[in-house]
């Protein structure tokens, strides 16, 4: 079993920083693709960032510039450090673990989800 946990978030005025942490954990074999994700009210759930097992990164256009994901391979980690943040960017984070158990098993394991509100 895996466990993703996630950290941070909050309510931050326009143009601030803020910083979440994922963090799996479990049976455990190998981790490849770490994530974020986000989900406004009445919008779908869309990609955010997305970082691989070997550093390389992904952004969505919408926060190219403003956001940088980063990883802890020895710790399982992912972390998503946001600034400039608009009004827009007022959602529900969820971080997602691409993981292989020891039974060479390859799931999508999600977090529990962090508001994160940006006020105008």
């Amino acid at each position: 079993q895996v466990q993703v946990k996630q950290s941070g978030g909050g309510l931050v005025q326009a143009g601030g920083s803020l910083r979440l942490s994922c963090a799996a954990s479990g049976a455990i074999f190998n981790i490849n693709a770490m994530g974020w994700h986000r989900q406004a009210p009445g919008k779908q759930r869309e990609p955010v960032a997305s970082i691989s097992s070997g550093g390389r990164t992904t952004y969505a256009d919408s926060v190219k510039g403003r956001v940088t994901i980063s990883r802890d391979n020895a710790n399982n980690t992912v972390y998503l450090q946001m600034n400039s943040l608009k009004p827009e960017d007022t959602a529900v984070y969820y971080c997602s673990v691409r993981a292989t158990d020891y039974s060479g098993h390859t799931y999508d394991y999600w977090g529990q989800g962090t508001q994160v509100t940006v006020s105008a």
